[in-house]
């Protein structure tokens, strides 16, 4: 077997949890170093206007994209579901003066979280834990908004999330995703998804669903006003920022990594964001902000496939 099916081989039999918290837990380094601002640790990709002019900006940009999208208004309950190391959470509870709590599998996220936001003199309006956003310990009705930042990808069943995300809602609460969505399932041809698995594999994904896809899940779990919007030019030079510097570090990462000096997970890393632009290039999938409102008291949904 060729070194590339057994890494394939390796990343399929390792349970989706373990994978996800050894991604981050390895490639913190390049994320730390390569990404984030001083001013928002957001590990999520930038958000280009014609007022734009630099990548912490295009970072600011992304959570305020979302929040107008949302309408938060001050004294919300915010729910980041899959909040990485608190960046969004801080921005909200800053900006729009929210209460949020941050959840993400990843245990050392949530402590780079807690710093953080002590840090950032918020201590009190920002709080965060460890938990599966597809399956929560929150009461019904927990929260106005549910807030999801190119997170819910990770989730092998994307329709459970969908419905998890409703049960927490209030009555009128809205639930905020910005998200990856291929452009069909399956692609059209057989390399295309290759090189999509490349990518996902390499970011700890299961799989990115398609915009149907999206919109029948939260249709069927009982939300309305089910918006996508398509705002993949925004985030083009974001997302070729992150080629440019991977073709950059890319040989001497791969010699580091067949000397035993970088992990699987942050070569994976490399790679992915290296396939993520070929991807992108091709035209298999789109970067959109999907909005839905919780319009009615919570109640059993209809049954999902998986996700």
């Amino acid at each position: 077997m060729a070194a590339g099916n057994r890494t394939q081989a390796h990343m399929v039999e390792r349970p989706l949890a373990e994978r996800i918290r050894a991604y981050y837990d390895e490639t913190w380094g390049d994320y730390r170093w390569l990404w984030l601002s001083p001013r928002n640790y957001a590990i999520h990709f930038g958000y280009w206007d014609a007022q734009t002019r630099t990548h912490a900006e295009s970072l600011l940009n992304m959570n305020r994209a979302l929040a107008e999208r949302l309408g938060i208004r001050s004294g919300q309950r915010v729910l980041d579901a899959g909040c990485g190391v608190g960046g969004s959470a801080v921005w909200l509870a800053r900006t729009r003066d929210v209460e949020v709590v941050g959840i993400t599998l990843v245990a050392s996220q949530v402590a780079r979280a807690r710093s953080y936001a002590e840090a950032s003199d918020i201590v009190g309006k920002v709080s965060f834990e460890q938990h599966d956003y597809t399956q929560t310990t929150f009461p019904d009705g927990s929260f106005d908004v549910v807030w999801a930042m190119e997170s819910a990808c990770h989730a092998l069943d994307k329709g459970s999330f969908v419905q998890e995300a409703r049960r927490l809602l209030k009555p009128g609460g809205r639930l905020g995703m910005v998200e990856y969505m291929r452009v069909g399932r399956p692609l059209p041809r057989a390399a295309d998804e290759d090189l999509l698995r490349s990518w996902l594999s390499g970011w700890a994904i299961p799989d990115i669903a398609t915009e149907e896809e999206w919109g029948r899940w939260a249709e069927a779990a009982g939300l309305a006003e089910v918006r996508i919007e398509d705002i993949t030019p925004q985030v083009r030079p974001s997302l070729r920022r992150l080629y440019r510097m991977t073709r950059l570090f890319y040989p001497g990462a791969a010699l580091l990594h067949r000397m035993g000096l970088r992990s699987e997970a942050q070569h994976g890393n490399l790679r992915g964001a290296r396939d993520i632009w070929r991807a992108q290039e091709r035209g298999l999938w789109r970067e959109c902000i999907l909005t839905a409102t919780m319009t009615s008291s919570p109640a059993p949904a209809k049954p999902l496939g998986q996700g």
